[in-house]
C-alpha cells in the first residue's frame, strides 16, 4: 500500500448535502466526528467513522464480488462520481488489478453500453448545435485551472468502431490514468466529446442512445467545429495540453498535422502508441541481441497507430545516426489490400512515405517469407491474424522473433500470449496491447508484457504541465520511450516482460515527466521558470490521494 503524507488542515468551501455530493471534497464515512459537527454533516452519515484504508477494503470487496468486468467498471466509475480521493487511492494501491477495469479492455464494453449504464454525467459534450457558443459551453465546467484535456469524436473507439457520444468513456478513462499513474490533479483534467453524430445504425435505432441522433458531420462544417473548440479551449484554459483520442484515420493525421505546431497537443493513438511500442522494441533488443538499427519491422495494419510507430522508429534511427532514407526502409506495412508498395495507386497520404519498391504481395504469410522481418507488429484491429504458420515462419527466420499483438480490446488481439509462446516453443519475444495471464511452458513461466499507453502518456502530460510546454515534440516521445525501456530490468526480461510492472507506474511516470520537461526546457519550448532540481519539482507536482483535514 502506498505511504502518503497527511496534509495540513484547510477550510472547506461547502457544507451539508452539497459537500457530500461534491466528489472532489467528499470523504464519505471518513469525516471525523468533529468535522461532521463543524460542516453540518451530523445525521447525514452513519455514525461509524472509517479510515481510508477501511473504505478501500470495502470498495475492493464490492468490486471483486461483481461477476462481470462491466459490473466491476460500474462499481469503480460510481466511486469516482462520489469520492475522487478514495477512487484514486484504491487505483494507485491496486493498479495492476484495476487498470484493466477502468481502462482497456473493459472500458470498451462500457462505451458500447454507455447509454444503458449511464449514472452521472462527467465531462463536456459539444455538438454541432453549439457552433458559435463553444466558449460558453466550456465556461460551464466548474474548474478553471484545467491543464489537460482529452478529446474524442467517438468515431474509432479502440477496435470497436463508431460509438458516437458513447465514446465519452475513453476521455474519462484516460484522464483517470493521468491522475492515478502520473499525479495530474483531478480538478486539472477535462474530458471532452465532440458529439458530431454517429453512423452506427444500432445506436441511431437505440432509444437509450444519449448522443445526437444524426449521421456524422463531415467536411468544412466538421473542421469549423473542431477549430472553434481548439481556439475556445486555449482561451478558457491557457497552457492546456490537448490530447486527441480515438479519431478515425481520415481525421486523426490531418488534425494532428494542423494543430501540432500551433498549440500543445498530441494524438495518443499515433504518438503515445508509438512511444510505448518503441520502448518495447528497445527492451526486446536486449533479449535478441539485435539493436534497433539491425531490425526489420513488418506491420500488419497501416492505420494511425502503425504509421505512428513506424515514424517514431525512423526518428529514433535517425537520432542514432542512420540516414533517413535507410531508416524508412526498415519499416514495412501490410494493409487490407496487401503490401504497401510503390506501384499502388490507392494509398492514403499517410502511407506513401513507407511505400517501398517491391512486387505486390497480397497475404501476410508471403510478406513474412519475402521480407524476412525480425519483428512482426500487429495493429490490424482484427483477431487471429497471427496463426501458427505465421509464428512458425517468424521462428524459422529468427532465433528470437519479436511478435507484438497490439490490437485492443483483448478479443481483437492478433494472437494470444499462449498462442505466441506455444507456437514458437517459447522463443517469441512477445507483447500485447491488452493484458494476458502468465503462460507455463516446459517448466518455465512467461509473463507477457503489455504495451499499454498508460506507461507513457500520463508522464508526458505531467512533464508538459510542469514545464508549461508550448508544444509536444517528436523528441519528447523518443525520450519517453528511452526512459521507459531503461526502467525495464534484467529480472523483468528474464520473465518475458518487456516493460516494468504497472505497480511501479508512479515512479515510471515521474521519470518520463522529468525527461519530457528537460527536453522542453532544453529546446526552448517551456514557459514555466526552470527549477533548480527538475526531478524534485516533478515529484512535488504529483497529486497524492489523501483526505484533507478540514479545520
Amino acid at each position: 500500500m502506498t505511504t502518503l503524507t497527511e496534509p495540513a488542515a484547510v477550510s472547506c468551501p461547502k457544507t451539508g448535502i452539497a459537500l457530500l455530493h461534491d466528489p472532489s471534497l467528499n470523504k464519505g464515512t471518513a469525516f471525523t466526528t468533529q468535522e461532521r459537527l463543524a460542516l453540518g454533516l451530523q445525521g447525514l452519515l452513519p455514525p461509524g467513522v472509517s479510515t481510508i484504508e477501511e473504505q478501500a477494503g470495502r470498495v475492493l470487496k464490492n468490486v471483486r464480488a461483481r461477476s462481470t468486468g462491466l459490473g466491476k467498471y460500474i462499481e469503480m466509475i460510481s466511486l469516482l462520481d462520489r469520492n475522487e480521493t478514495l477512487f484514486y487511492r484504491v487505483v494507485l494501491d491496486n493498479v495492476e488489478e484495476l487498470m484493466p477495469i477502468i481502462y482497456t479492455p473493459i472500458v470498451g464494453a462500457a462505451c458500447q453500453a454507455y447509454g444503458h449504464i449511464f449514472r452521472r454525467s462527467r465531462g463536456v459534450f459539444i455538438t454541432p448545435e453549439d457552433r458559435g457558443r463553444v466558449a460558453q459551453v466550456l465556461a460551464n465546467w466548474p474548474h478553471r485551472d484545467v491543464k489537460v484535456i482529452v478529446v474524442t469524436d467517438g468515431e474509432r473507439i479502440l477496435g470497436l468502431g463508431d460509438l458516437g457520444a458513447s465514446g465519452m468513456g475513453i476521455p474519462v478513462g484516460k484522464l483517470s490514468l493521468y491522475t492515478a499513474c502520473a499525479g495530474v490533479h483531478p480538478t486539472q483534467t477535462l474530458p471532452v466529446t465532440l458529439d458530431v453524430g454517429t453512423n452506427n445504425e444500432d445506436f441511431l435505432a437505440d432509444p437509450l442512445y444519449l448522443g445526437v441522433k444524426r449521421r456524422r458531420l463531415a467536411g468544412a462544417a466538421y473542421d469549423e467545429l473542431v477549430a472553434e473548440f481548439m481556439e475556445a479551449a486555449q482561451k478558457a484554459f491557457p497552457d492546456v495540453l490537448i490530447q486527441f483520442e480515438d479519431f478515425a484515420n481520415h481525421n486523426a493525421f490531418r488534425l494532428l498535422e494542423t494543430y501540432k505546431d500551433r498549440c500543445c497537443c498530441f494524438n495518443d493513438d499515433i504518438q503515445g502508441t508509438a512511444a510505448v511500442t518503441l520502448a518495447g522494441l528497445l527492451s526486446a533488443a536486449r533479449v535478441t541481441g539485435l539493436p534497433l538499427s539491425k531490425q526489420r519491422v513488418l506491420f500488419h495494419g497501416a492505420g494511425e497507430s502503425a504509421i505512428g510507430i513506424g515514424s517514431l522508429i525512423v526518428a529514433a534511427l535517425v537520432a542514432e545516426g542512420m540516414p533517413r532514407a535507410e531508416a524508412v526502409k526498415r519499416c514495412w506495412f501490410m494493409d487490407s489490400k496487401g503490401l504497401v508498395e510503390s506501384s499502388r495507386k490507392d494509398l492514403q497520404d499517410h502511407k506513401k512515405a513507407f511505400a517501398h519498391d517491391h512486387p505486390p504481395v497480397r497475404n501476410l504469410l508471403t510478406a513474412v517469407r519475402e521480407l524476412k522481418p525480425t519483428a512482426l507488429i500487429g495493429v490490424s484491429g482484427k483477431p487471429n491474424q497471427f496463426p501458427p504458420e505465421i509464428i512458425s515462419e517468424m521462428v524459422r527466420l529468427n532465433p528470437r522473433p519479436v511478435i507484438f499483438a497490439l490490437s485492443n480490446p483483448t478479443a481483437n488481439a492478433e494472437c494470444t500470449a499462449e498462442q505466441a509462446y506455444l507456437n514458437s516453443g517459447g522463443r517469441a519475444v512477445f507483447a500485447s496491447g491488452s493484458p494476458f495471464d502468465p503462460v507455463k511452458l516446459d517448466g518455465q513461466t512467461f509473463v507477457p508484457g503489455q504495451a499499454n499507453n498508460a506507461y507513457v502518456f500520463p508522464g508526458i502530460g505531467l512533464g508538459a504541465v510542469v514545464a508549461g510546454a508550448r508544444r509536444v515534440s517528436d523528441e519528447m516521445f523518443y525520450e519517453a520511450a528511452r526512459t521507459l525501456a531503461a526502467c525495464t530490468t534484467q529480472a523483468d526480461l528474464a520473465q518475458g516482460r518487456l516493460y516494468p510492472p504497472l505497480s511501479q507506474i508512479r515512479e515510471i511516470s515521474a521519470r518520463i515527466a522529468t525527461a519530457v520537461a528537460k527536453t522542453a526546457y532544453d529546446r526552448g519550448l517551456a514557459d514555466a521558470p526552470r527549477p533548480k532540481d527538475l526531478e524534485a519539482a516533478v515529484r512535488a507536482a504529483q497529486y497524492q490521494p489523501v483526505y484533507r483535514r478540514y479545520a
